[in-house]
């Protein structure tokens, strides 16, 4: 009889297979509301790692799109994930589990800038950012994408950064392109404002989970170095 860690594992592989095949017409964000069905475990609920991992990647073409304003967070992120997989790679029936990775570190090498604590808690960060920034383009029609990005920045991520790495985004912001063309990019033939709602709706509440768990283990308020 299959073990529950063998049952996730062929989960996890059910989707990696799935994101290989040919990409349904849709928006730029199809792929990851898909994707996002696949992120908790049918056996007990808790968040996986390569399937979280890989919706956050899938929203990376969306960042391309923004161009030089987003040039910052897609490097944060992408460096983040890459971190996470790497760890996760290493031994994936031990790191099914999103947070274990992150469990069996001492207090110590959790706050190193390296640690895979530190990953999750800036990658959760940056996604909290472009969920923000998604959800100004869908309620504000009538803001620019240059306000959208820098109202979610000041919401989000501007408190945990330190002058110089403000001072970046805020320049970075007032390079957002034209909203009406990045819209009609990401929206392919699909109902792009429909996309964005059910993104912002589904993903936010895995993201208040890993909150939820860096603050039990004294690391939700770390601030940049």
């Amino acid at each position: 009889m299959d073990s529950p860690q063998s049952k996730r594992l062929r989960q996890v592989c059910s989707f990696a297979i799935a994101l290989l095949r040919p990409q349904m017409e849709g928006t730029a964000f199809t792929p990851a509301l898909e994707g996002m069905n696949h992120v908790k475990s049918d056996e007990d609920g808790v968040i996986l790692t390569k399937p979280f991992l890989d919706v956050c990647k899938l929203i990376l073409p969306v960042l391309d799109k923004f161009g030089t304003a987003m040039a910052i967070v897609k490097s944060d992120i992408g460096g983040n994930i890459t971190r996470l997989e790497n760890k996760y790679s290493s031994n994936p029936e031990k790191y099914i589990h999103l947070y274990t990775m992150v469990e069996e570190e001492d207090a110590k090498t959790a706050k190193g800038p390296s640690s895979c604590t530190t990953g999750l808690l800036w990658l959760t960060r940056a996604m909290d950012f472009l969920v923000e920034l998604f959800r100004n383009l869908f309620l504000h029609q009538e803001w620019t994408s240059s306000q959208a990005c820098t109202d979610s920045y000041n919401k989000t991520l501007k408190q945990w950064h330190g002058w110089l790495a403000s001072s970046s985004f805020t320049i970075a912001m007032k390079f957002a392109p034209d909203r009406k063309k990045l819209l009609e990019v990401v929206g392919g033939s699909g109902d792009i404002n429909g996309d964005i709602e059910k993104f912002c709706n589904t993903f936010s509440p895995f993201l208040e989970e890993n909150h939820k768990f860096l603050a039990s283990i004294g690391m939700d308020a770390l601030k940049a170095s």
